[in-house]
């Protein structure tokens, strides 16, 4: 991969975000900005186990909305991260599942997830600290 320095004024960036050429830089952020949504994270790692319906998905993401699961699913299938497949039923049946590409963010998702689960209680320690709990 070419690594592009972007200048902001006389001082050029250094670390991760030279590394995103300047007119991309808009473009990456977004894709960041939709993998990183908490609901995304939640999909993604739930999808790992195979094809799922839509209620399957709402019983097994504890505290998601049905209009945020139907947002979710939308943006992760408009991106290429799942795939979503409707079947001419009476009752419509549609079942999603994650793409290859969405396969291959699984593992950062799961070792997200991960970290969140192993120090929350810390984090929470250090918040009721500073708010003077």
């Amino acid at each position: 991969m070419e690594v592009v320095a972007v200048q902001r004024g006389a001082t050029a960036l250094t670390g991760p975000c030279s590394r995103i050429p300047a007119e991309n830089a808009d473009f990456v952020r977004q894709i960041l900005d939709r993998v990183g949504d908490k609901w995304s994270l939640m999909v993604i790692a739930t999808l790992r186990g195979g094809l799922m319906r839509y209620t399957e998905l709402l019983q097994a993401i504890p505290g998601i909305s049905q209009r945020m699961l139907s947002r979710t699913l939308a943006q992760l299938h408009q991106d290429g991260l799942i795939t979503r497949t409707a079947y001419a039923e009476v009752p419509p049946r549609v079942e999603y599942e994650l793409s290859p590409m969405g396969d291959s963010l699984h593992a950062i998702v799961a070792s997200l997830i991960d970290w969140a689960i192993s120090h929350h209680d810390e984090i929470r320690h250090h918040r009721d600290e500073l708010d003077g709990g």
